[in-house]
């Protein structure tokens, strides 16, 4: 019986972003199937955290197609331009992408339980018992129920990125982009923000991760691409890419550097 392929959640077609004369992403491919964890590292500057952005259009390309489950989305032709697409539609797109960045961007005004029913609440539209539900379940799964009734300034920077993970689930996404998502974090809280990833890594989470922790890309990556100058220059599995793909002078130089 033949095995039936699976179709990708996310396709990224000759992607390109210019600021000015600089390509900071420059004619990049990617196709994420189910369930894949993609780790994308390299240096700083090399367009690893524009990609991302783009995905979710936070940044808007100048060229290339955005497929998610099939679709054709984030752009629409209006007078033969591409423009982006309404509010709304982009509002839907990025609750089906959740995204964590390196900053946690939590509502300082809001308690835990707040921040987390926020997104439901106002971008879906859900019943506000409901959306409680939902946020005190997100919050038991990164492990932070004991803290919903207090504000974000009393926690952790760990305990923070936490919670922005739970707000990003609550929207019930079928894919995560973690955006150096420890790289604001004192080395002792690291392990707590990675230990939920890999939790939700375990669950099946399609996700695509830019990170500079080699040791955490080796380990719950499925493929480690690198990036550097716009461009993806090579890429593999984790055995094979830190071993095999050392034999590229700028990669060894980085990991070199990295591990």
């Amino acid at each position: 019986m033949k095995s039936v392929e699976k179709e990708a959640v996310l396709e990224l077609k000759g992607i390109v972003k210019r600021y000015g004369k600089l390509k900071a992403v420059d004619g990049v491919d990617l196709s994420v199937l189910p369930g894949e964890k993609v780790v994308i590292i390299g240096p700083s500057g090399s367009g690893k955290s524009t990609l991302l952005r783009s995905v979710n259009m936070l940044e808007q390309i100048d060229e290339g197609h955005i497929l998610f489950e099939g679709r054709d989305v984030g752009y629409v032709m209006r007078k033969g331009k591409r423009v982006p697409d309404s509010h709304r539609n982009i509002c839907r797109l990025r609750s089906e992408i959740g995204m964590v960045f390196q900053h946690f961007y939590l509502f300082p005004h809001m308690t835990v339980l707040g921040n987390v029913m926020e997104g439901p609440v106002t971008v879906k539209g859900m019943d506000k018992e409901e959306a409680r539900r939902l946020a005190c379940m997100m919050l038991e799964k990164v492990g932070l129920s004991d803290k919903k009734e207090v504000f974000p300034a009393t926690l952790s920077g760990g305990q923070k990125q936490r919670v922005a993970i739970a707000r990003a689930l609550a929207m019930q996404p079928k894919m995560m982009l973690f955006d150096e998502p420890t790289s604001a974090l004192d080395p002792e809280l690291v392990g707590e923000v990675f230990d939920t990833i890999r939790a939700l890594a375990k669950d099946g989470m399609t996700m695509i991760i830019v990170t500079h922790q080699m040791g955490f890309a080796r380990e719950i990556a499925d493929r480690v691409i690198f990036m550097e100058a716009g461009v993806f220059v090579d890429s593999g599995r984790p055995g094979d890419f830190f071993g095999t793909c050392q034999e590229n002078e700028r990669i060894s130089s980085f990991l070199s550097r990295c591990l």
